[in-house]
């Protein structure tokens, strides 16, 4: 309150100063002495006002400069209203004759001078806290690949952070326009096909790579020739972590096989998203899984009145829910230990909680562990969607979106043709409800539980052998964020009945999967790490579809949502079929389970996966002709061009 005080003072008297370049008329000087107390005192209650002196000196930021400003503002306002309004035998105050020019540069060194004083704290404290970090700390160069706005603040945070004992020597960049210029205090060393020589040069040992969202094939050269420079590697987290100019250097990690992948960045039209999620309450079935917790994230974004967790896994739900409470402490989430295969139970849930979305990603999705069980395929991934989708039928529920698989394209698997039936039946329902039923069908995504990246990164820290099916194997690939964003993004886009098809970008050989989780494991492919190939598994083919070419997918508004033109099929036939398969699925055998699969999915193609022979990719007519020569498959439900 004292430097306050003074500071004000000081700017009164600076302000009289400088209005009368340095000779005070002896009227005005009386004026000044007699002033002060008044002007100080009102300008100090304005302050007062605006909460100005609650702000904590140490941690003054813009937003605090900016109040401190509108106080300033305000008080000079009031100043100039009482000089024009009032006159010397009207006004009690002395200050009513200031003159307009003294009020105009008292305001602005008031501010400047406010604001220095506290800038000039946080300076103090922020130098003394360095200090304390850096003793004993031992600091090491390093390089920053990237000198967009995102090595900038990479930059400023690793100025701001010496605990992690790191200095930025400089910027590498492949625009030669930069080369030679000073960002942020650093300058651009080269570009980086000079890595090496650079890194040299300056004797540094490690580089970061500060480009957001990258596309794979350049991290892939920048990772490439860090290696053979022997620098050790890190990359920043991806632009959708980096919240409000800040970048967070504890998510700082290794080269993943993520970043080689890399794709464009997702853009959502995030009026339309928040439109259908905002204030609504929103369900996630399967809210434990990769899938489902992602959604539960993106959701959480978007500020619905109300978040319900169903997922039947305790343990699962204990740790998203933890999670999510912790990052969105604002925000009602629900969590229900609950299985969407039991009716009775998932009755409860929608009659409690009213959803007006539902997200159902629960399912069964090992390909091979549903060949040896097909009955529990059925169970869950036809039975529990529905349990789901009749509920959101029956309470009403706005929209429900349900997420598929391009397995069950031409299914090989009994897990693809669930899915597919799944899809059958949400289309079918679509035609006589009010809820706008929507399916969403990509392909893989990278790091999802038990999925091929987890158990290669197992096998190369047991010391090999990496397995592979087949070396000619490919799949489409995603990251669990883009998936989950195209997700909520082709939901909001739906109109009920839609089929929408993910760009899944290019397929990515297995293969060339496992030699790049190898090489950035720091060992060397078929050396240190052998890959072994083991033939494919039951109910696997080589190479997944996300469209069939009956299907026609068209583009939406979306560059990377499509929709397939595939024509519900009748209602009642659907439910006969649907019945007749989810009573096999109660202790039938798994060839009539099959059957009657094929029944209802005419392009499933089972091969010998029920002998648990590995499945090759079948000819579509050979498998149509298998169908009509034998009596046990006839289609319970007709094919629909």
């Amino acid at each position: 309150m004292a430097l306050d005080v003074a500071v004000l003072t000081i700017a009164l008297q600076l302000a009289f100063q400088f209005r009368f370049e340095f000779a005070i008329p002896r009227d005005y000087l009386e004026l000044l002495f007699v002033a002060i107390p008044y002007v100080v005192l009102l300008q100090y209650a304005v302050l007062a006002f605006f909460g100005v002196p609650k702000l904590v000196w140490r941690y003054v930021n813009m937003r605090d400069s900016i109040r401190l400003g509108l106080a300033i503002a305000a008080s000079t306002l009031i100043l100039v209203v009482f000089r024009i309004t009032l006159d010397d035998a009207k006004a009690p105050f002395a200050l009513v004759a200031l003159p307009l020019g003294v009020l105009a540069m008292d305001s602005v060194l008031a501010f400047v001078g406010l604001v220095a004083i506290r800038v000039a704290r946080r300076l103090h404290g922020e130098r003394q806290e360095r200090r304390r970090q850096h003793a004993g700390a031992v600091r090491r160069g390093v390089l920053l690949i990237g000198a967009g706005q995102a090595g900038l603040m990479v930059a400023r945070e690793l100025a701001a952070r010496p605990d992690l004992g790191l200095v930025p020597v400089g910027f590498l960049d492949d625009d030669k326009i930069k080369v030679g210029m000073r960002i942020g205090g650093l300058p651009v060393l080269g570009t980086t096909e000079q890595l090496a020589a650079i890194a040299a040069r300056k004797r540094i040992n490690r580089a970061l790579i500060t480009i957001a969202n990258a596309p794979g094939h350049q991290i892939r050269r920048i990772h490439g020739l860090c290696q053979r420079a022997g620098l050790e590697t890190k990359i920043i987290p991806g632009i959708y972590e980096i919240v409000g100019d800040r970048v967070n250097l504890s998510r700082l990690r290794t080269v993943a096989i993520e970043d080689l992948l890399g794709r464009e960045p997702v853009n959502l039209d995030e009026a339309q998203v928040s439109h259908s999620i905002r204030g609504r309450v929103v369900m996630v079935t399967g809210a434990g899984g990769s899938i489902g917790g992602e959604l539960c994230r993106q959701v959480c974004r978007f500020e619905p009145s109300t978040l319900v967790l169903v997922e039947r896994f305790e343990n699962a739900l204990f740790e998203i829910h933890r999670e999510l409470t912790a990052t969105f402490p604002g925000l009602r989430i629900t969590p229900q230990v609950a299985d969407v295969c039991d009716a009775p139970r998932m009755e409860a849930v929608f009659a409690e909680q009213r959803p007006a979305v539902v997200f159902h990603a629960a399912a069964h999705k090992h390909v091979p562990m549903m060949e040896w069980n097909p009955g529990e395929a059925v169970k869950n991934n036809v039975g529990g969607t529905r349990i789901v989708a009749d509920l959101a039928h029956r309470h009403q529920v706005a929209q429900l979106v349900m997420i598929s698989t391009d397995k069950a394209v031409n299914p090989t698997s009994v897990m693809g043709a669930t899915k597919r039936v799944a899809e059958i039946y949400t289309q079918a329902l679509s035609l006589r409800s009010t809820t706008r039923f929507v399916t969403v069908r990509f392909g893989n995504v990278l790091g999802s539980a038990g999925s091929v990246i987890p158990i290669f990164k197992e096998q190369i820290a047991a010391g090999g052998p990496v397995t592979v099916t087949d070396p000619d194997m490919r799949r489409y690939f995603m990251t669990i964020p883009e998936a989950a964003q195209l997700v909520v993004q082709a939901g909001a886009m739906g109109e009920g009945g839609e089929i929408f098809i993910l760009d899944m970008g290019e397929p990515v050989k297995i293969v060339d999967l496992a030699r790049d989780l190898i090489t950035l494991s720091g060992l060397r492919p078929g050396e240190d790490i052998e890959i072994a190939f083991t033939g494919l598994r039951p109910g696997e083919k080589l190479f997944e579809e996300l469209a069939t070419d009956a299907e026609h997918a068209d583009k939406t508004r979306h560059p990377k949502i499509f929709i397939g033109r595939i024509r519900p099929h009748d209602w009642a036939p659907v439910v006969e079929a649907v019945d007749h398969l989810l009573t096999l699925a109660d202790g039938g055998k798994p060839a009539s389970i099959r059957a009657a699969l094929i029944g209802m999915v005419p392009e499933y193609a089972p091969a010998a996966a029920s002998s648990g022979e590995p499945v090759r990719d079948e000819p579509r007519d050979a498998a149509r002709d298998r169908r009509k020569t034998s009596p046990e498959l006839r289609p319970l439900v007709a094919p629909v061009s």
